[in-house]
C-alpha cells in the first residue's frame, strides 16, 4: 500500500533534518580578543584572554581569535586569507596606550560598531587606550583619570540588577581590584551598571578629581547601531578565576553580540 504524498514528504523532511543536526541553535558567533599594551603592562592580560576563550568553548556560543597586534583591525583584505573585522561579531579590548593603527583602520573600527551594529567590549586599561583619539573615547564612554586608591577592597554597588550578568553579584559587595576614575564621562550617554559606594571612600586622596563623587565601575551603551560595554574590573589576575566575574563577562559578550537584549537607556545617578 502506498503512503499518501504529504506524509512521505513529512517523513523525508524529518529524517533529513535529523541527519543534518538541525537543532534550532543559533550559529556560533566570532569574537576577536586583542591584548596589546603600549606603556604599562598588566600581568592579567594573558590570563584574561585565555579565560575568555575558555568561556566561549564552555558555553559553545563563540569562537575566539586572540591577537596581540592590530593588523586584524581593518576591513581590507589581508594576505594569506587572514581574518579581518568582517569576520567577527564583536571585538574585546584589554589594551593600553596608543596602538599602531592608521586612519583607515581607525575608521574601520568605528564603522564596525557604529554602522555595522557589531559589539565592542573594553576591560580595565581599554580606557587608557587611544587617549589622543577623541572618537574612541566617545565610543567607549570616557578615559582613565588616575586610580586614586590603587588596588584596594573596593566597595561596589550594583546599580542595574536587571542587566545580563549583574545577577551574579550581590547588590552591594567588596572586591579587591584597581578601580579607575573616569574623565569625559557622562551619564547622559550611557547606562551605569555598577558604581563605587562613595560613602565608603577616602576623599582626602589628592588624586580624587571628580567633585560629583560618581565613580562608575561598569557601564553599557549604544554607539550608533552597535553595542558597547566597559568595566574597570580585571586588573587583578585572580579575579578572572572568580565565577561571578566570569558570569558577568560571559553575559557582557552575549549582550554585545546581540544574543540577549537589555535596556541601556541612560539614567541619572540614584538619589542618595
Amino acid at each position: 500500500m502506498k503512503l499518501p504524498y504529504l506524509p512521505v514528504l513529512a517523513i523525508c523532511l524529518s529524517i533529513c533534518g535529523a541527519a543534518l543536526g538541525q537543532s534550532g541553535a543559533p550559529p556560533k558567533k566570532h569574537l576577536l580578543v586583542l591584548g596589546e599594551e603600549k606603556g604599562y603592562r598588566h600581568e592579567s592580560v594573558s590570563h584574561a584572554m585565555a579565560t575568555i576563550e575558555r568561556l566561549g568553548q564552555g558555553t559553545g556560543l563563540w569562537d575566539t581569535v586572540i591577537r596581540t597586534d592590530t593588523e586584524v583591525l581593518t576591513k581590507k583584505k589581508l594576505e594569506y586569507n587572514a581574518k579581518n573585522l568582517n569576520d567577527f561579531d564583536a571585538v574585546f579590548f584589554f589594551t593600553a596606550g596608543e596602538l599602531e593603527m592608521d586612519a583607515q583602520q581607525k575608521a574601520d573600527l568605528l564603522s564596525f560598531v557604529h554602522d555595522d551594529g557589531k559589539g565592542f567590549i573594553g576591560i580595565h586599561a581599554a580606557t587608557i587606550t587611544f587617549t589622543e583619539w577623541p572618537e574612541y573615547g566617545k565610543m567607549i564612554g570616557g578615559y582613565f583619570d588616575e586610580h586614586p586608591w590603587g588596588t584596594f577592597d573596593a566597595p561596589i554597588e550594583v546599580e542595574d540588577p536587571n542587566f545580563p550578568g549583574m545577577q551574579a553579584w550581590p547588590r552591594s559587595f567588596v572586591l579587591r581590584d584597581e578601580i579607575y576614575q573616569i574623565k569625559n564621562f557622562s551619564r547622559d550617554n550611557l547606562r551605569v551598571l555598577m558604581r563605587l559606594d562613595a560613602s565608603k571612600l577616602d576623599f582626602g586622596n589628592p588624586k580624587v578629581h571628580r567633585t560629583d563623587r560618581d565613580f562608575a565601575v561598569t557601564w553599557a551603551k549604544m554607539y550608533g547601531k552597535g553595542r558597547v560595554y566597559y568595566s574597570t574590573l580585571g586588573h587583578v589576575k585572580e579575579n578572572w578565576d572568580n565565577p561571578q566575574m566570569q558570569k558577568m563577562i560571559t553575559e557582557a559578550i552575549k549582550w554585545a553580540m546581540g544574543l540577549v537584549d537589555a535596556d541601556v537607556t541612560p539614567r541619572p545617578a540614584p538619589s542618595k
